[in-house]
């Protein structure tokens, strides 16, 4: 069975999170629908990775087995698909690749991007799309808390319980490394904070925002924060960003 990849966009508002769950309404219940629509059977396909519910995406990955006798070129797939789907879901690259290539275990790293919005009233076209701090914060502050992120770090304490952890988790299963933590005015009064890593656990990126957030205000210092990372076992941090702020940039292979 050819094994085609496809990179995808997508607004996060509308949809339950990526993967597929009892009652619908995930972007990966809306994909194999209209997979099946075309092939006229059903179809499983398997992303880089899940995005939370609210979660945007710009460059998502995922991998698709079509029948042997589906002779549908990759072009021909982006127009099928982009047809059928929502205007909120848009495919904009695929190709063939090798059966041993999966979407997911193959990536090297990700990119994520998070947008704050500072200005006093926030414009209804941003809305659902950034996360709205009106108030003053330091931006200085800001970047010295996302510094503490880079390296590699036992990141447990910035990561939510999803349910599906082992009991005796391996000594490095919290490890991450983190190779550029920025921050940058991405338009005026919005801003952009960028994370490169060789991987994310679930809501790693949010919890890493908010918390640096707190440092930004003067609620917590960068020596505390330091200590976040340096003492792994304590007390998982509270500052959870919100989804909507959140974009998956880039998968990296």
């Amino acid at each position: 069975m050819p094994r085609i990849f496809f990179c995808c966009s997508y607004d996060g508002v509308p949809f339950r999170g990526w993967q597929s769950q009892q009652g619908g309404g995930t972007l990966q219940d809306t994909l194999e629908a209209v997979f099946a629509s075309i092939l006229k059977a059903p179809i499983r396909i398997a992303a880089s990775g899940r995005t939370d519910a609210g979660v945007h995406a710009r460059g998502q990955c995922f991998h698709a087995d079509v029948p042997e006798g589906c002779r549908m070129l990759p072009a021909a797939w982006v127009a099928a698909l982009n047809a059928k789907l929502p205007p909120s879901i848009r495919i904009w690259d695929a190709k063939v690749v090798e059966s041993s290539f999966h979407a997911r275990f193959s990536a090297t790293g990700k990119v994520y991007e998070y947008l704050i919005c500072r200005s006093a009233v926030l414009s209804p076209f941003l809305a659902g799309r950034v996360w709205h701090l009106p108030h003053e914060f330091d931006v200085s502050l800001l970047e010295k808390a996302l510094h503490c992120y880079v390296g590699t770090h036992d990141f447990r304490r910035f990561a939510a319980r999803r349910g599906n952890e082992p009991e005796n988790p391996p000594a490095d299963f919290y490890m991450r490394h983190i190779y550029a933590a920025t921050v940058r005015e991405q338009a005026e009064n919005v801003l952009c904070l960028r994370f490169h890593g060789n991987g994310f656990m679930y809501r790693m990126v949010r919890l890493l925002v908010g918390t640096a957030h707190q440092v930004a205000r003067g609620r917590m210092s960068v020596p505390q924060l330091t200590a976040m990372l340096e003492q792994p076992l304590g007390e998982k941090s509270r500052y959870c960003a919100p989804a909507h702020g959140l974009y998956l940039h880039q998968v990296l292979y």
